[in-house]
């Protein structure tokens, strides 16, 4: 099987020669409906392979997509251009230029196609072929194919169809294969089913490889499938790679489901994608384009208003949206600008796709575009933010380095791990750009979520406020505790999650983390005066009767030695040992020393025993030794207590 693989589309006016062309060009009718036949024009999508391959070169095999040049069916044609490689323009010499061959060169060049050969066809019919070949070259003028090969052919007599796939070869060795993303996509655009193989789906397959046995998402029904069966122009395969014409075998979308358009099965403008790209969206942000050159089919729209309610045409999907500018009320021929397309149903698309815009009617091709933002909000339409966000998008449509921080700088702080899964940037670059913006300072990681450095300082700024703040409120404390800085930060922080690296950073160096609160390096808990004679009191008793102190009910009789009593507790100068009992933490040290060193001895002891050893009252020596259990240090067994290994 061949190496390289493409896409080539055929183009051009109703009874131009297209589908002829292509059987003579394949020996296979790209017309495959009765009523093609009886009506003699395309009317659907038809498909065949051609294989190119000069002496000393490989084979290249083109996967050739036949559509209608009728203005009533330039839906069908615009979904059979969305993943083309190259255009097979078609032009008849008697004819000459069309409106449906401006039309459809119109739409060629929205979609981004820079490759292109121009077929002459029914050459025999004429007598100045060189005149009728100069007459399609100014037409081409000042586009992308001014200087493609224009080939005069015939299929009555053959002539010129040897010189055709020639020139097909040529311009298919100069173009860059396909590129492996590792995002396979395959926009449907057949669907039918086969008794006793179930449903079959086709299409192109762009971004990235499909294995047979694979598991792959109908989008945007979010159905789940497995690809039992892989081929290619009838081949099976075991895998197969960008550039290719597939059918896809998915028995898990029933007979039922699948011939039932527009319901829950798989039908026309589906997407089979690979699961973990995420779902579809209903707002996009884009960059629209309308064309200057003049239009000679059943009228146009001479302003596309805020507001116009259209038909977008994306990969083989056809939807309705409402446009809206970002700025500008509208958009007249040969103008352009950024534009909110709000659809009417979900729609999956990725971020730098190209697609259609046409009228509702589907009368006219009113503008062409390029998706900037799949997960757009209709909220702060015309914010200035956004609009600089769009436009240096716009400007850098393939830097992945500008997409990352765009994306990064909307604020949400997103995952680094699924960071533009959903883009047309293979995800190894999108980290690699992701670590160079963070190596240089632009960017910040922080544990799973990405920020700017902007967003960080600011935030950064603010919970030393709050430490701040809450060492002058209430010097006696420790710090700040966590959840009263998670409240604080709330609204500020996209996610709480945030508030672990947010400490983490700040603990290096001018903070530090003390149980559940964070205070300054620098701040030393201190007794306000209003606490500070309730503080020595307590101090005072403590140390009278280090291993008997008072009941904690005597320690803090009042709101306000209470008060006193947190602090020291607090700050670690008392142990709070048992619900009544609070020892200074010298005293309850060297109660755990004694005991300690007399259970070695011993080996263990009764409560009796280790009370006579503390010179203490039972009052004391239980809670103590409750808290020696659950810390580990002793253990119960029966009546005695033994060190715990």
């Amino acid at each position: 099987m061949p190496d390289r693989h493409f896409i080539l589309a055929t183009a051009g006016h109703v009874d131009h020669g297209k589908s002829s062309l292509v059987n003579a060009l394949t020996g296979i009718d790209p017309d495959r409906l009765p009523e093609e036949k009886a009506r003699g024009i395309t009317i659907d999508l038809g498909f065949a392979p051609l294989r190119l391959q000069a002496p000393g070169h490989d084979a290249i095999e083109l996967g050739i997509v036949d559509v209608p040049g009728h203005e009533d069916f330039v839906k069908n044609m615009v979904a059979g251009v969305g993943c083309t490689d190259a255009a097979l323009l078609v032009v008849a010499a008697d004819d000459g230029w069309m409106p449906q061959t401006e039309e459809h060169l119109q739409i060629l060049l929205y979609l981004g196609v820079r490759h292109a050969t121009i077929a002459l066809t029914k050459s025999d019919l004429v007598t100045d072929v060189e005149e009728r070949v100069e007459g399609v070259r100014e037409r081409l003028r000042g586009t992308p194919f001014e200087a493609a090969p224009i080939i005069p052919t015939s299929v009555a007599t053959g002539s010129g169809l040897a010189e055709l796939k020639g020139a097909l070869e040529q311009l298919f060795r100069t173009i860059p294969l396909p590129v492996d993303i590792q995002k396979a996509r395959v926009s449907v655009d057949r669907v039918f089913v086969l008794r006793g193989v179930g449903t079959v789906v086709t299409g192109t397959l762009a971004g990235g490889r499909l294995q047979r046995g694979q598991m792959v998402e109908v989008q945007p029904k979010a159905l789940a499938a497995k690809v039992r069966a892989l081929q290619n122009h009838g081949v099976d395969l075991e895998s197969a790679i960008p550039g290719m014409r597939v059918a896809l075998n998915i028995p898990d979308v029933s007979a039922s489901e699948a011939t039932s358009t527009g319901g829950v099965g798989v039908s026309r403008g589906d997407v089979i994608t690979l699961p973990g790209f995420g779902g579809p969206g209903m707002c996009l942000d884009v960059f629209l384009e309308r064309s200057g050159r003049e239009t000679t089919g059943r009228g146009g729209v001479k302003v596309l208003k805020n507001g116009t309610r259209a038909r977008l045409h994306a990969g083989t999907s056809n939807g309705a949206v409402h446009a809206h500018f970002l700025e500008v009320d509208g958009l007249s021929l040969g103008q352009s600008g950024l534009a909110q397309l709000r659809l009417e149903e979900p729609l999956f698309i990725v971020g730098g796709d190209r697609f259609i815009l046409r009228d509702w009617s589907q009368q006219t091709t009113l503008a062409g575009g390029v998706v900037l933002d799949a997960n757009s909000r209709r909220d702060g339409l015309k914010n200035p933010i956004r609009t600089s966000f769009l436009w240096k998008r716009f400007r850098g449509l393939e830097e992945v380095q500008v997409w990352v921080e765009g994306e990064v700088a909307r604020g949400d702080a997103p995952k680094a791990s699924g960071l533009l899964r959903r883009s047309r940037f293979q995800d190894s670059a999108v980290q690699q750009a992701l670590g160079m913006l963070c190596a240089s300072g632009v960017l910040v990681r922080a544990a799973d979520s990405v920020v700017t450095a902007e967003q960080w300082k600011t935030w950064r700024t603010r919970v030393l406020e709050l430490i701040d703040e809450e060492h002058r409120t209430h010097p006696e404390r420790i710090g700040l505790p966590l959840a009263q800085l998670r409240a604080g930060m709330g609204k500020l922080l996209p996610t709480p999650e945030l508030i672990g690296p947010l400490v983490i950073e700040l603990s290096r160096a001018e903070c530090r983390q003390v149980g559940i609160h964070v205070q300054r390096v620098s701040h030393v808990p201190k007794l306000p005066p209003t606490l500070d004679a309730a503080g020595r009191r307590i101090r005072a008793a403590m140390a009278a009767k280090p291993l008997e102190p008072p009941s904690r009910k005597e320690l803090a009789p009042d709101p306000v030695s209470v008060q006193a009593l947190r602090f020291l507790i607090e700050t670690g100068e008392a142990l709070e040992v048992g619900p009544e009992l609070v020892m200074s933490w010298r005293a309850a040290a060297r109660a755990t020393q004694i005991i300690r060193e007399f259970l070695k001895r011993q080996g263990s002891a009764t409560t009796s025993e280790l009370r006579e050893a503390l010179g203490s009252s039972r009052r004391v020596v239980i809670p103590i030794l409750e808290k020696l259990d659950r810390d580990g240090v002793t253990r119960r067994e029966g009546d005695r207590r033994v060190l715990k290994s």
